[in-house]
C-alpha cells in the first residue's frame, strides 16, 4: 500500500488535557456568600460541602442548614492531588472513596490509621472488624471470574455499567488457574503475586511505590547506562543497562523462567516439536527474559523474516508475545482470586466495607493491559497466528471470529501468489519487497482486540473488554482524532496500558513516525469516563496519574535511528531503568559490484535542527554549480526524507533547474513520466526519497552521475542504489553528510570508518 495519504497528516493534532468539568449545580441549591478577600475559594470534592479555607480558619456552608460556622483549623491547605481531581472529574466522592483516600493520605505522612481522627472511633472499629474477616480467610483455591472487564464504549453510562456487571459474571463461572499457583497469603493476595519462595517479576514490578525523587527525575530522562555484556548470539552487538546486570546470573531458581506453568509446559512443547534444542539456550528463551524483566527494551538489530531472518525473528516475537500472555493472566488470576475472597463476605458486609480497607487494588482504568503497534496487516497475522498457537490448547478450545480475522488480514486475494508456490520467474524486485508488498496483506489501517477466558480467544472484542489491541499507528491516530472532534467518543482504553510493544519499528519509520509520537504520548492519560470500573479497587500507581511510569515499552527493530533513540530515551519512562543493543557494523561498500568512485563530503552542522540548512547551503555552494556547468544530464539525487525533498525542490525552482521528481506523494501518472523524461534525457535531474524507494522498488535507467543529498537509513538500500548506474570509466558518486548521520554512516562504512570520518580534520573521503 502507498504511503499515508496527505489528507491524514492535516489531522488535527490532540489536545493536551482532558476536560474534567463536572456541574455540581444539578445537585445542590446555590448558596450566595461573599468570603472577604483573605479567604480562598476552594472547592473539595463533596456534593454538599463548600469550604473557604484562610490561614487559620476554614469556613463552611451547607446546603442543608441556613447559617454559616466558622471554625478553628490547625491543619495547613494542600493543593488538591491528582487523585482528589480524578476522583470529582468521575463524580465519585462518597463517603466510603474519602475514607479510602484520607487512609492513603494518612500512609504517606507516615501516620497511624487513628492519629488526628479521634472522632471517628465507630468507623474504625467496623474498618478494624472488615480487615479481620478478611485477614482470617485460610488458603482459597480461585474459582473467580474473569474480572476485570472495565466496561464497553457506548454513550449510555447506565447501560455501560449494566454490560459490565453481566459480562463479570459470564466470566466468573470460566475462571480457572494453576494449580500450583492457587494459595493464597494471609493479606489476601494470590501467590500468583507473592509466595513462599518466589515473588513473580508482575508482583515486584507493579507493587513498587515511587519515591518523591523518582517522580521528580523519571520525567527529566536523564538515563545513564552503567554496564556493557555480550549480546549471545548476536554478532558483534552488546547489551547496555541503566540498572544491575542480571545477563550474567545463572538461571534463575524459578524452574519455569517466571512463566506461568501452563504457559511453560506448552510453549516448551511447541519448541520441541519445531526440531529445537536446548531451550535454556535459546534466543527465544534469553529474550523473554530480558522482557521479563520489565525494563524498556530496545533491540536495534532483529534480522527480519523478509530479509530471510525467519528464525531470529520468530525469537523475538515468541519472546514478546508469551510476555504479554504471561502478563495478562497473571492480571486476570490476581482478579479473580481477590473476586473470589470478596463474593465469600458479600452476605455479612457490603462490598464498600470490604474493599475499604485497600487490600484488593489490583485494576486499573480500563481493562487493556497490553498494546502491541505493527505496521501491516500481514505482519499483524503472523502475531495473531503466533499468539493463538502459544496459547495453551486448554484455553483456546475456541477461538471466536477466526474465519472473519483471516479473510481481513490474511492474503488479500485466493490466488497462488499468496501460498508463494507460484512463483515460476524471476521476481523483477528484490525479496524482501515480494513479502512485504507483492504478496501480504500491506494495509496499514488497522486495530484489533483480543480477548482471553478460560476456554476460548475472542478477537474482535470490544476495546474495553480486550485485553491485548494490536493496532497501526495510522488507525490509532484517527481513532484520537475523532475523539477530539466528537466528546461523544474516546479512547480510554489507552489509560492502563502496562505492556508496549512496538515491533518493526524501522517499517513504521518508513510511514510517518509522528504518527506514532502522537499515539505514545496519549498512553496512560486519565480517562475522561468512568468506564464501569470500582474506583475502590484501582491501584494508587493509576490514580496518582504515574501510569507511564510503570508501563514497559520494547521497542524491536532491524536499525537504529534518531527518532527510535528519541522515542525511547524521552517517552519510555520506566523507573524499572532500561536496556539497549549496541551494534558495530562492517558496512556494505563490499556489495557495490560497479568501479564507482564513492567520495565523502563533510559538512558542519551546530545542531540537529541546523542540520537541514546547513546540508542545503553545503549543497547549493559545493554540488549544485558543477550540475549546472555541465552539459551532460542524467544526475540522481537520492535523500532520505520528504522535507529534504521539499527544500531542494524550492531551490531548483528557484535556480530554473531542468529537474522531475520521484516521490511517496507522486501520483502514479506522475511516476511514470518522470522515469520516462529521466531516461529519455528531457530532465536532466531526478530526484528520488527513500521511501518512495521503499513502497516501490522503481528502478532507474539512464544514471550518469548519483549524487546521496542524505544516506538512506536502510543499509541494503545503498549499494542497490550505486548499483543503478551506466557503466562507464568514470562512474562516480558523492554523499553528503554531518556528525549527526553517524548512526546511517556506520551501518554503511562500517563502525570504524564512520567514527574516522566523523572526528576527522579532512572533510572529503574517498572509497574506491
Amino acid at each position: 500500500m502507498a504511503p499515508n495519504s496527505t489528507r491524514v497528516l492535516k489531522r488535527h493534532m490532540p489536545r493536551e488535557n482532558l476536560d474534567k468539568k463536572q456541574d455540581t449545580n444539578k445537585k445542590c441549591k446555590t448558596l450566595v456568600y461573599n468570603p472577604p478577600t483573605e479567604y480562598l475559594g476552594i472547592l473539595i470534592s463533596s456534593s454538599s460541602w463548600l469550604f473557604f479555607a484562610s490561614d487559620s480558619q476554614i469556613v463552611s456552608a451547607t446546603q442543608n442548614k441556613n447559617h454559616l460556622c466558622i471554625v478553628d483549623s490547625s491543619s495547613i491547605y494542600r493543593e488538591p492531588t491528582t487523585y482528589n481531581n480524578l476522583l470529582a472529574s468521575l463524580g465519585l466522592s462518597n463517603k466510603v472513596v474519602a475514607d479510602m483516600n484520607k487512609r492513603r493520605q494518612r500512609e504517606e505522612e507516615g501516620k497511624s490509621d487513628t492519629e488526628g481522627d479521634d472522632d471517628d472511633d465507630e468507623e474504625e472499629e467496623r474498618d478494624d472488624m472488615v480487615v479481620q474477616t478478611i485477614g482470617d480467610l485460610n488458603h482459597t483455591s480461585c474459582k473467580g471470574a474473569d474480572q476485570e472487564n472495565l466496561g464497553d464504549h457506548t454513550e449510555n453510562t447506565e447501560k455501560e455499567k449494566n454490560d459490565y456487571h453481566s459480562e463479570e459474571e459470564e466470566d466468573f463461572e470460566d475462571c480457572e488457574t494453576d494449580e500450583e499457583e492457587q494459595e493464597l497469603n494471609t493479606d489476601g493476595q494470590s501467590s500468583v503475586d507473592a509466595s513462599s519462595s518466589f515473588t513473580s517479576a508482575f508482583s515486584d514490578h507493579l507493587s513498587h511505590k515511587l519515591s518523591s525523587q523518582e517522580v521528580e527525575t523519571l520525567p527529566k530522562g536523564n538515563w545513564k547506562f552503567k554496564w556493557e555484556a555480550p549480546a549471545i548470539d548476536i554478532p558483534n552487538c552488546m547489551w547496555k543497562g541503566t540498572r544491575q546486570n542480571f545477563l550474567d546470573v545463572c538461571v534463575q531458581s524459578d524452574a519455569t523462567y517466571g512463566l506461568k506453568p501452563k504457559l511453560f509446559k506448552h510453549w516448551l512443547q511447541l519448541y520441541d516439536k519445531s526440531g529445537g534444542k536446548d531451550f535454556n539456550s535459546s534466543k527465544r528463551r534469553r529474550l523473554f527474559s530480558i522482557c521479563n524483566s520489565y525494563q524498556d527494551i530496545l533491540h536495534s538489530n532483529k534480522r527480519p523474516f523478509y530479509n530471510g531472518g525467519l528464525n531470529e525473528d520468530s525469537s523475538a516475537m515468541d519472546a514478546y508475545i508469551m510476555h504479554s500472555l504471561n502478563h495478562i493472566f497473571r492480571t486476570r488470576d490476581l482478579v479473580n482470586t481477590n473476586e473470589s475472597i470478596i463474593s465469600k463476605h458479600r452476605e455479612t458486609l457490603s462490598e464498600e466495607e470490604i474493599l475499604s480497607n485497600g487490600r484488593f487494588l489490583d485494576q486499573g482504568f480500563t481493562r487493556p493491559k497490553v498494546l502491541i503497534l505493527l505496521p501491516f496487516r500481514s505482519i499483524a497475522f503472523r502475531v495473531v497466528k503466533r499468539l493463538i498457537q502459544l496459547t495453551p490448547e486448554s484455553q483456546r478450545v475456541n477461538v471466536e471470529h477466526l474465519d472473519r480475522f483471516n479473510a481481513e488480514f490474511g492474503c488479500e486475494d485466493d490466488s497462488d501468489e499468496c501460498d508463494g508456490n507460484s512463483i515460476t520467474r524471476k521476481p523483477s524486485k528484490p525479496c524482501d519487497w515480494q513479502t512485504l508488498f507483492g504478496e501480504g496483506n500491506n494495509d496499514d489501517c488497522f486495530m484489533l482486540g483480543i480477548k482471553h477466558t478460560r476456554k476460548s480467544i475472542r478477537l474482535y472484542g470490544d476495546f474495553y473488554s480486550s485485553d491485548i489491541i494490536i493496532a497501526s499507528p495510522l488507525k490509532l491516530l484517527m481513532a484520537i482524532g475523532l475523539a477530539e472532534e466528537n466528546k461523544d467518543l474516546d479512547v480510554d482504553y489507552l489509560s492502563s496500558i502496562e505492556v508496549l510493544v512496538i515491533d518493526h519499528a524501522d517499517i513504521i519509520s518508513m510511514q510517518n513516525w509522528r504518527f506514532l509520537e502522537t499515539v505514545v504520548d496519549h498512553l496512560n492519560r486519565l480517562p475522561s469516563k468512568q468506564h464501569g470500573t470500582n474506583v475502590m479497587r484501582i491501584r494508587p500507581l493509576y490514580l496518582d496519574g504515574h501510569a507511564r511510569f510503570y508501563r514497559q515499552s520494547i521497542v524491536l527493530s532491524s536499525y537504529l535511528t534518531t527518532d527510535i533513540n528519541a522515542l525511547f530515551n524521552h517517552h519510555c519512562l520506566n523507573y524499572k531503568g532500561k536496556m539497549k543493543l549496541a551494534c558495530e557494523y562492517k558496512g556494505v561498500l563490499q556489495e557495490v559490484l560497479l568501479p564507482v568512485e564513492q567520495i565523502y563530503g563533510r559538512f558542519d552542522a551546530d545542531s540537529v535542527d541546523h542540520a537541514n540548512d546547513a546540508r542545503l547551503e553545503y549543497f547549493t555552494k559545493k554540488i549544485f554549480p558543477k550540475i549546472k556547468d555541465s552539459a551532460q544530464g542524467g544526475v540522481m539525487i537520492f535523500m532520505n526524507s520528504y522535507f529534504e525533498l521539499v527544500m531542494l525542490r524550492s531551490f531548483l525552482k528557484s535556480q530554473n533547474a531542468s529537474f522531475c521528481v520521484l516521490g511517496e506523494y507522486t501520483e502514479k501518472e506522475g511516476k511514470s513520466k518522470a522515469r520516462q523524461e529521466f531516461f529519455e534525457g528531457n530532465k536532466k535531474i531526478i530526484i528520488y526519497t527513500e521511501r518512495a524507494y521503499f513502497y516501490w522498488r522503481y528502478k532507474i535507467r539512464g544514471i550518469k552521475k548519483l549524487i546521496f543529498y542524505s544516506l538512506p537509513e536502510r543499509k541494503e538500500f545503498y549499494p542497490q542504489i550505486m548499483n543503478m548506474l551506466e557503466e562507464s570509466h568514470d562512474m562516480m558518486s558523492t554523499a553528503l553528510f554531518c556528525r549527526f548521520d553517524q548512526l546511517k554512516m556506520e551501518r554503511i562504512v562500517g563502525h570504524a570508518s564512520a567514527k574516522r570520518m566523523i572526528s576527522s580534520e579532512k572533510s572529503s573521503f574517498c572509497f574506491r
